[in-house]
């Protein structure tokens, strides 16, 4: 089941990152990045009220883990930046390279409280295919 709701949330960003940056060239970077989380706002105040959940700021919840949103609100902005440019899938590829660069060292050093996850030799197959199709991508 957690692979279908994976793919899905696939899905669903290159869908996000078409319908952001063409937002973005009707309104520009920046009013409609304050749109988009508005709008995001709004959806999550709707699902809080459907579920009849409630809102508790936990005092053991180090700082840093409420940097989320301003990491959301970024990598909206820079997707609005890149897609008129790069066009979606060049944009989500290199995104993905990002991720998966980025969650590698996460795993690998344990960042952020995570559990350690040695990187391995073969991972470098995968990164190289991911690279090489960004490059494909790119050049055709």
């Amino acid at each position: 089941m957690n692979n279908l709701i994976s793919a899905l949330i696939g899905a669903l960003i290159s869908i996000m990152v078409m319908l952001n940056g063409t937002l973005s060239s009707v309104y520009g970077n920046y009013i409609s990045s304050v749109i988009i989380h508005m709008v995001g706002l709004v959806s999550i105040i709707l699902v809080l009220l459907t579920t009849k959940s409630k809102v508790k700021i936990r005092k053991e919840a180090p700082l840093y883990l409420y940097s989320g949103g301003a990491i959301g609100v970024f990598t909206i902005l820079f997707n609005n930046l890149s897609f008129p440019v790069l066009g979606v899938s060049i944009t989500l590829a290199l995104g993905l390279l990002g991720q998966s660069i980025s969650s590698i060292i996460i795993d690998h050093f344990g960042l952020f409280g995570m559990n350690v996850v040695r990187f391995e030799k073969r991972k470098y197959i995968g990164l190289a295919f991911i690279t090489l199709g960004i490059l494909i991508m790119t050049i055709f």
